[in-house]
Order: structure tokens, then C-alpha cells, then sequence
């Protein structure tokens, strides 16, 4: 194949910051792979198993872009991508794209495939690869077939280009290339890439939406209008303008903020958590004093249920939903206005003009009624968690462990959750009252945009590989981590890796939900019961491994955990019961059902 044609699509990625490749090996992909391991200014890595791969690169991609956010480089930060051989490796790729996309990171996908024609006629490794992702992918690209040609030149780096540009443009996410190659794949042994160092750079110019003045008027003529107004934030990366300006809104406006713990506002001291303690009551009276009159939303997926029952119950009289893009997101079904706004700079802008009008007007009221009701029961909810009792006759149950090691997590982490138990465990404990201005700088990640237990390891995996001098902690139940095995088979796994793995050796949430669990059928196709231990996982892939069963003191074995010494990635194994983790877990919310209709 022409590498000359090659390279300098190559160049453009460099110049548009692609800094880092995972590569799966394969013959066809042998291009891209001396292409990209051979530039100068491309970090390549190589892993075999492509879904784990594309994980993998999530897990970067996610970092990339959260630097990217703290450093207030909105449009020039690092890009990730993943290049793969023809066939089904492309396939594998999909349910970390679909994640990608629907938490909107940007993620470069380059897939070799056979000439077109060749496609559907009993080939090896021949499938129909464009578009092979759907709607589940921002844009997809094919390149050019016939190369000698100028304008094919032309072409495919407009194609570079735009798909690019397309990656990091808000809203952000992954984008496809196929790139078809014909024999001979590989070069002369004496063969030097040179990479062309006069390519032509297309960039796209930065702008900032404004909403036009009369349709901002009314805005804030309709925020002056309400009294009962409620901001809830979904998942979201650490920003700190953005909390600063949430910051600067509750005090002067004393507006309540309701987050999960995947939204990074915890450190808030402002924000109200615990929400599905306090709003899974039956009391309607109740309810109905929190329903907000102007609700104001955004981030991506929100984890709580009892909330997302709760404000599709009691909608609110107007709803503005921050989101950038075409899809409108009415999560709560109440959406009157979609402002295509970042969060950030909505609420920067919101908090500027009121803070104006109110210098010519006087200061706001100093109390809320309605900001009491929500304080007080998350007070009210946050004593509860931390005053139940927690004595076991053998071991401590799942959740309290999940409780252990978010209270002792180090500062300067990166806490990686996966699906199903942990993360809803996670949501409900969130930071303790007093911790959470220590914790700030801790950054939550889960992969919520599709909720799948099937990458959530590899995901921490990449995140450690993009940040070597920060300590990335996953916390991950059985399912998720022997799902995902594949993570850990990698030879430049990152010291700085912790995971910590409950083990109830089963799907223990299907026990927690009464609709499997009355079933006959519940043991064998729900709960999916194994009786795996993770040593010889962690031998085998060189981890350092320490187990627990039936201890209820935990907290110096986590401190130990968390230190970043050595040369190894570790791995703590914590045995837990399922049955007394659900019976635990159901006396629980039966009790706290009980004292908040008291």
C-alpha cells in the first residue's frame, strides 16, 4: 500500500493532538500500526482483546478530558484513539463506543477492512464495517479506496480533518474511520517513514453560544417569578468554575443542589446527597412540599431512582434542561426549555446578572423555606446512614464495606465505580459530612453512559495508564471484574492501580429487587452464582494480592491498600455473604422507610 498516503493523514492526527494509540494486533491493521508506533509525538500501546482495548482507551479519553476541564483547555487537550484489524475486532469494539457516546468523550476509532469488493463474498474476516457502529457513534468516515490519484489525497485528509474537529465540537464523543487497505500491507525492512511536516492544518475556530437578550430577559424574569427552584446535576467531570458559580448561587439565592456522586459536586458542602434515603418515603404531603416550581438540570445519566420517580411525580411548573445537541433529554419528563449552554458558563452568566440586579434592586432574602425542607431532611438522612448500627455477628455486610472505603480514601484519587451493587452503595454513602471539603479533589467516574458491568475494570485500567503519579482506586463487584478479566492482561499495567473487589460470588442485586428474587427461576438465571477467588487472577497478571473474609475492621488494611508503594498494581479481595449482604441491605431501607414516616 502507498504509505506516503498514509503518513500524512497520520501528521493531521498528531497536529490535532491525537497523543495516545491502542493497537490490537492483526495483519491488515499492520499499517496504521507502523503509521502510529512509528510518529514521533504518538504514545502506542498494544492489547489484544479489542473490547478490552476500547475500555481501555475510554478510560484514558475520560482523563484526557477531565485535564483538559481542570486546565481550562476546552478545545485542545490530548485526544485517545484504537485501531483494530478487519472483521469482527471492529465489533468488539462497539460497547465502549456506545459508552463513549453516551457519555460524551471524544474517542478517535480507526478499523482496517478488506477492499469493498470483496465484502459479502466468503472472504476471511470480511464484514460490512461501514457504518458498523450505528447510531450509536457521533460521525463515521470511510476513506477513499483508490489512492494514486491527487483528489483521494485531498479527500482523505479532509476526512481526517473533519472527523477530528467532529471528536472534540460539543457535544464531544467517539468517531469512526474505516480505512480499507489492499496487499502488500507491510513495508521493505529498510523502509524510513518521513512524515510530512508542510501538511495543510484545518482548524475550527472556538465560539461561544449567547442566548439572545430577550429570550435571557425572560429567563430571569421567569427565576424571579418562582420561589421554590431546585437544581439537580447528572453525571459530570470535576469542574471547578462551574462549582464555584453552583457555590455562589446557593448562598445568595439559597437554591437547593441535589447531585449523585458521579456529578463531582460532593465536595460541595452545599450539595444535598442521599437522596434516595429521603425521597423513597410514601409520605405525600412530604413529597409535595419538595416538588420545585423551576427545576434546572444538567449533566449526563442520573443514577438515583427515588429521585427520578420523585421529580417525574412532582414535575415542576417549568424545567430548563442545559444540554448541547440535537436529541432533547427529558430524563424527569418535564422539559420546557433546552438551553444549549455549557453548565459552567450558564450558571456563571445566571449568577452575573442576578448578583447586577440585585445591586440595583437590593440583596435577596436571607431565608429559604423551601431550602430548609431539603436540609433538613438530608441532615435528617445523613444521621441515619452514620448512626445505624453496624455490628454483625461475622463479617460486615457489602454495603458497609462500600461505606469503609469511601471514608477512607487518600486525597488526590481517582475512584473508578462499576455497575450494579457498588455504585448504588456508592451513591447512597456518597462523602461523610465532615470529609467532604478534604475529598475535593477527588474525581468519580463510572460508566453510566450505558450502565454495562462489561468494561468498568478496563476503564480503570486506561485511567491509571493516562495518570502514572495520580492513584486510581476501582472499586468492583465479582461479576464486573471476572467479566472483565481481559483488563488486567496487559505488560504495562500501572502500578498505580488499586482494586478492591467484593466478592459475593453472585449477582447480589437481583436479590435486592423483589421481582427475581420471588422467582423460581432466580438461582440459576438471575443471580448466577460462581465460587471464583481472584488469586490466581492476580497471580497470573502480576499483582500484588491480599484477601479479607469475615473481618470488621477494615480501615487499616484500606489505608495500607491505598499506599502508593511499590511496583505493583494490588488487588484486595473482600469476601462478602450475599444472603446476609440482602438482608442486611433490606432491613435497611425498611428502617429508614420507617423512620422517615415517623
Amino acid at each position: 500500500m502507498p504509505y506516503n498516503f498514509l503518513l500524512s493523514c497520520i501528521q493531521i492526527c498528531a497536529q490535532h493532538g491525537l497523543k495516545k494509540v491502542i493497537l490490537s494486533p492483526g495483519s491488515r491493521v499492520a499499517p496504521l500500526t507502523f503509521a502510529f508506533h512509528r510518529h514521533p509525538h504518538i504514545a502506542t500501546y498494544t492489547l489484544s482483546d479489542e473490547r478490552s482495548a476500547a475500555y481501555t482507551a475510554l478510560g484514558m479519553a475520560q482523563q484526557c478530558l477531565s485535564e483538559g476541564i481542570k486546565d481550562k483547555n476546552f478545545n485542545e487537550y490530548p485526544l485517545v484513539g484504537i485501531a483494530c484489524t478487519s472483521g469482527t475486532a471492529a465489533l468488539n469494539y462497539a460497547p465502549a463506543i456506545a459508552e463513549a457516546f453516551y457519555q460524551q468523550v471524544p474517542l478517535i476509532i480507526l478499523t482496517a477492512d478488506r477492499p469493498p469488493e470483496w465484502i459479502d463474498q466468503a472472504d476471511n474476516q470480511a464484514i460490512r464495517q461501514h457504518p458498523i457502529y450505528g447510531k450509536n457513534i457521533k460521525a463515521s468516515f470511510n476513506l477513499p479506496m483508490v489512492q494514486s490519484h491527487a483528489d483521494s489525497q485531498w479527500h482523505a485528509e479532509r476526512i481526517f480533518h473533519e472527523a477530528l474537529i467532529t471528536a472534540r465540537k460539543a457535544p464531544a464523543g467517539p468517531v469512526h474511520i474505516n480505512l480499507p487497505f489492499r496487499e502488500p500491507f507491510y513495508p521493505a525492512a529498510e523502509t524510513v517513514f518521513e512524515y510530512p511536516k508542510n501538511t495543510r492544518m484545518i482548524r475550527q475556530v472556538s465560539t461561544q453560544t449567547k442566548i439572545e437578550t430577550r429570550t435571557w430577559q425572560n429567563l430571569l424574569e421567569q427565576w424571579e417569578s418562582y420561589e421554590h427552584k431546585l437544581i439537580v446535576a447528572g453525571q459530570g467531570f470535576l469542574d471547578t468554575d462551574l462549582i464555584d458559580s453552583l457555590k455562589h448561587l446557593h448562598q445568595d439565592y439559597k437554591v437547593p443542589i441535589v447531585a449523585d456522586l458521579p456529578a463531582n459536586l460532593a465536595s460541595m458542602p452545599e450539595v444535598i446527597q442521599r437522596q434516595d434515603i429521603f425521597l423513597s418515603r410514601s409520605n405525600t404531603d412530604f413529597l409535595a412540599s419538595l416538588q420545585p416550581e423551576l427545576l434546572i438540570t444538567f449533566g449526563n445519566a442520573f443514577l438515583s431512582k427515588s429521585l427520578k420517580n420523585f421529580l417525574r411525580r412532582y414535575p415542576a411548573t417549568v424545567h430548563w434542561h442545559l444540554q448541547q445537541g440535537d436529541t432533547i433529554v427529558d430524563t424527569f419528563q418535564s422539559v420546557t426549555h433546552i438551553i444549549p449552554l455549557e453548565a459552567r458558563d450558564f450558571f456563571r452568566n445566571l449568577f452575573h446578572d442576578l448578583d447586577f440586579k440585585n445591586l440595583l434592586q437590593g440583596e435577596p432574602e436571607e431565608d429559604s423555606p423551601y431550602l430548609n425542607l431539603w436540609q433538613e431532611a438530608a441532615q435528617k438522612a445523613d444521621k441515619f446512614l452514620y448512626t445505624y448500627p453496624s455490628d454483625t455477628e461475622a463479617h460486615l455486610p457489602e454495603m458497609l464495606v462500600v461505606g469503609e472505603v469511601l471514608h477512607n480514601l487518600p486525597e488526590h484519587t481517582v475512584l473508578h465505580i462499576s455497575n450494579s451493587m457498588p455504585i448504588r452503595y456508592a451513591n447512597l454513602w456518597g462523602f461523610s459530612p465532615h470529609l467532604r471539603s478534604k475529598k475535593a479533589d477527588i474525581e468519580v467516574f463510572a460508566n453510566r453512559g450505558t450502565s454495562g458491568i462489561d468494561g468498568c475494570m478496563s476503564t480503570a485500567v486506561g485511567a491509571a495508564m493516562a495518570q502514572p503519579d495520580k492513584r486510581v482506586v476501582l472499586l468492583i463487584g465479582d461479576l464486573a471484574f471476572f467479566y472483565d478479566r481481559n483488563a488486567l492482561w496487559n505488560n504495562q499495567l500501572p502500578h498505580n492501580l488499586r482494586i478492591i473487589l467484593l466478592n459475593n460470588h453472585g449477582g447480589n442485586i437481583f436479590r435486592m429487587i423483589d421481582g427475581p428474587s420471588q422467582q423460581p427461576e432466580f438461582e440459576t438465571y438471575f443471580e448466577t452464582e460462581q465460587k471464583l477467588n481472584a488469586e490466581n487472577t492476580a497471580r497470573d497478571f502480576g499483582l500484588a494480592y491480599r484477601t479479607l473474609q469475615n473481618e470488621t475492621d477494615i480501615a487499616q488494611t484500606l489505608q495500607e491498600f491505598y499506599a502508593l508503594d511499590g511496583t505493583q498494581a494490588k488487588l484486595l479481595e473482600i469476601h462478602t455473604d450475599k444472603v446476609q449482604n440482602a438482608v442486611f441491605y433490606k432491613k435497611f431501607k425498611q428502617d429508614y422507610q420507617k423512620t422517615f414516616e415517623a
